[in-house]
């Protein structure tokens, strides 16, 4: 048995999985992965008489051959059986195979639902098949060493992480971080992962990279050696060098970006463009495809960049954008090329260079009539905006309970607002990622990585910052990673943002029977109702859906009941809810008397206590009695000063309490005195928000 891969990280492990299995079970096995610069992709016809002179009885492919018309066609013509494992989107007739195993032949369910295996990449059908080989064998456990290799090949594939995918995955990374494959503990090792703390990342930047340089510019037949030998300094050689061919990977690409970027701007007209098409006689074809994806990174519009030594074929790699299908544009020039193929997203061609000029004009105009006037410029959404002084590892920690993240369930994307750069160094063994160092209004500084990022200008003045954060072990120690995803200038996002019309304020404060006004209001969807404090149960026990400040969403119209604790409160309501109408009743908690407003927090704390295992956010005692949160976390210090309570601990905004030990402390007075001035402040606030101009609380002058 042949066992036909593909040289990128999912044909190597599909391959070594297959390989294994075959092997595992008695089978006499031989493997063949096609060398990029010679072969290409596929099942090559050369290539595979070779194997059939050579004595192969069955040749089986994985994560390649669904497009193999010629392949199966002559393997079975000399008696050889062709059986075709892949998950490529399938052509319009599939090839005379003695067996094809790809997803995408699955039935959808219900509803058109998809069918829980219908995303996985070559190395999860491979998986699958050594499953079944194993369960056919009575052995049906033996499977599970080789989820480490699935891991590997679904992250480096950006497979969609839905179904059987994630579920592998997940297991998988189990697998992984707990390897006995020696080839990758020693790759671990010289890239300096964890790996008892690796996560997707780590195959997506540290360990995918390296396997992918091979396929890339060597020979990944060896992939299949370095994942399965047992022989430590074997496995050391073979790492080494992956490690040499990654670095020259690194050069390579930021070597091609750059040409790229000084195409550009030599020639700023290529941008006027539907799709970007550059070319070269010297760039490598084993890396052009990397930074087309970066180019689409940036300039947001489809990208074709080609390889075209003198006189020969030149060979071209893509990438595209949401709403263009980059095969289908490209398959409209097919006069113009010697071949393609490819998928929605991405494709590869071949084009003598003389023909380049007019494919560049008629893949755009391709590409504008599946575009139409939409423009190629994604939304950026941001999940949360933090203060630097939030990101702590606890909180990172706790979000990446939600990994591993990818296409299908995409990593929280984060944001602070009004950054300065205070410095930047770049980093990596040819500088390409840059380390930054920012800094917020608060004084409050974070270092952020930006990868690949040494190509594009550093933002200038003052900035908001879009960001993913994870947890890192860089030089043993365990830390926050915020990585770079965006910035925008302050003043871009004031002319982004467009001008809030003038708001429309009705006036209810002080008069009679309120609830009779507020039942008047046209409940529903657009009406969101701020309340806290004690009054927030009685408006509910009324049929009332309300929310206190952390609970609001944007809506046309917002009744502002309870008087806020204060201005800034206010203000970040306003900017939430983002109204066209509000309605003023501005009714008194009454939590503003030391007495009162202690009682209200200390039954709040009873039930965290009994029923939330000590567990509570300031926030959420802060909107329980209608007070900042600086009242509240002055409340819970007053309350251990007295010895009813012990704070243990308390992380980004959250507070462990326990029962007191009955002490007091001796500054109880002074926090007393520190309580009720922070008490004071709040009531003339609300004593304020009672009589002033209705517009202008809601609508104050610049």
């Amino acid at each position: 048995i042949c066992v036909w891969g593909d040289f990128d990280v999912d044909g190597q492990t599909s391959t070594t999985t297959l390989v294994s299995t075959l092997q595992d079970l008695g089978a006499e096995v031989s493997f063949h992965i096609p060398i990029r610069e010679s072969e290409s992709h596929g099942v090559n016809l050369p290539e595979l008489e070779m194997i059939i002179r050579a004595g192969a009885k069955v040749v089986l492919t994985c994560d390649t051959g669904i497009a193999a018309h010629q392949a199966a066609a002559h393997a079975q013509s000399q008696g050889v059986d062709f059986l075709i494992s892949d998950h490529h989107d399938l052509p319009e007739d599939l090839p005379d195979a003695l067996a094809i195993i790809n997803p995408k032949l699955l039935p959808t369910g219900p509803e058109g639902k998809s069918h829980p295996l219908a995303t996985l990449p070559g190395v999860g059908v491979a998986y699958k098949l050594a499953e079944a080989l194993y369960a056919e064998a009575g052995r049906p456990e033996e499977v599970e060493k080789h989820l480490d290799l699935a891991a590997l090949g679904i992250v480096a594939d950006i497979a969609v992480q839905t179904g059987d995918t994630r579920y592998l995955l997940q297991r998988g990374l189990e697998a992984l971080r707990a390897t006995q494959r020696t080839g990758l503990q020693v790759m671990m090792e010289l890239a300096e992962v964890n790996p008892a703390h690796l996560t997707e990342e780590h195959i997506g930047y540290m360990l995918g990279p390296r396997l992918n340089a091979l396929g890339r510019l060597a020979d990944a037949n060896v992939a299949v050696e370095f994942l399965t030998t047992q022989d430590t300094g074997r496995a050391r050689l073979l790492a080494t060098q992956l490690e040499g061919l990654n670095a020259q990977r690194q050069l390579l690409t930021s070597q091609v970006f750059q040409a790229a970027q000084a195409q550009i701007e030599r020639d700023p007209g290529l941008l006027d463009y539907a799709a970007l098409v550059l070319a070269h006689p010297h760039w490598p074809a084993g890396v052009i495809g990397i930074v087309a994806s970066q180019l689409v990174e940036h300039y947001n519009k489809p990208v074709v960049l080609i390889s075209a030594p003198p006189g020969e074929t030149g060979r071209g790699s893509a990438r595209s954008v949401e709403g263009c299908n980059i095969t289908a544009a490209i398959a409209s020039q097919a006069d113009l090329l010697a071949s393609f193929g490819g998928h929605p997203m991405a494709a590869g061609l071949a084009i003598d260079p003389e023909h380049i000029e007019a494919f560049r004009s008629g893949l755009s105009q391709a590409v504008e009539a599946m575009l139409g006037e939409r423009q190629a410029v994604p939304k950026l959404e941001i999940d949360a905006y933090l203060d630097l002084a939030e990101l702590s590892l606890e909180l990172v920690e706790d979000v990446e309970r939600l990994a591993p993240f990818g296409p299908g369930n995409p990593g929280l994307v984060l944001a602070s607002k009004s950054l300065t750069l205070k410095n930047h160094r770049p980093v990596g063994r040819n500088g390409e990622h840059r380390q930054l160092v920012v800094e917020d209004e608060q004084g409050a500084s974070r270092e952020v990585i930006w990868w690949n990022g040494s190509g594009w200008p550093l933002p200038e003045g003052t900035f908001d910052l879009a960001f993913t954060a994870r947890a890192s072990d860089y030089l043993g120690q365990r830390q926050v990673q915020v990585e770079w995803v965006e910035a925008r200038s302050v003043e871009a996002a004031a002319s982004a943002i467009p001008q809030r019309a003038v708001i429309e304020v009705i006036d209810y404060r002080g008069r009679p029977q309120p609830l009779t006004a507020l039942k008047s209001l046209p409940q529903g969807a657009d009406l969101e109702i701020w309340c806290e404090g004690e009054g927030r149960a009685k408006l509910a026990g009324l049929g009332f859906s309300c929310q206190d400040r952390y609970g609001l969403s944007p809506a046309e119209s917002l009744v502002i009941w309870t008087t806020p604790p204060g201005p800034r409160e206010l203000g970040a309501a306003l900017e939430i809810v983002s109204p066209e109408r509000v309605y003023l009743f501005g009714i008194d908690p009454h939590m503003d008397q030391m007495e009162g407003f202690l009682k209200q927090l200390a039954g709040l704390v009873k039930y965290t206590l009994r029923e939330k295992k000590g567990q509570v956010r300031i926030s959420a005692l802060a909107a329980s009695t209608a007070q900042r949160k600086a009242t509240a976390r002055k409340g819970l210090a007053w309350l251990q000063g007295r010895g009813f309570i012990q704070m243990l601990a308390e992380q980004n905004g959250e507070v462990l309490l326990a029962e007191g030990r009955q002490n007091k402390r001796h500054d109880l007075g002074e926090i007393a005195a520190q309580l009720e001035a922070l008490l004071r402040e709040t009531a003339a606030y609300r004593a304020h928000f009672g009589r002033a101009d209705a517009e202008e609380l809601v609508c104050p002058a610049e």
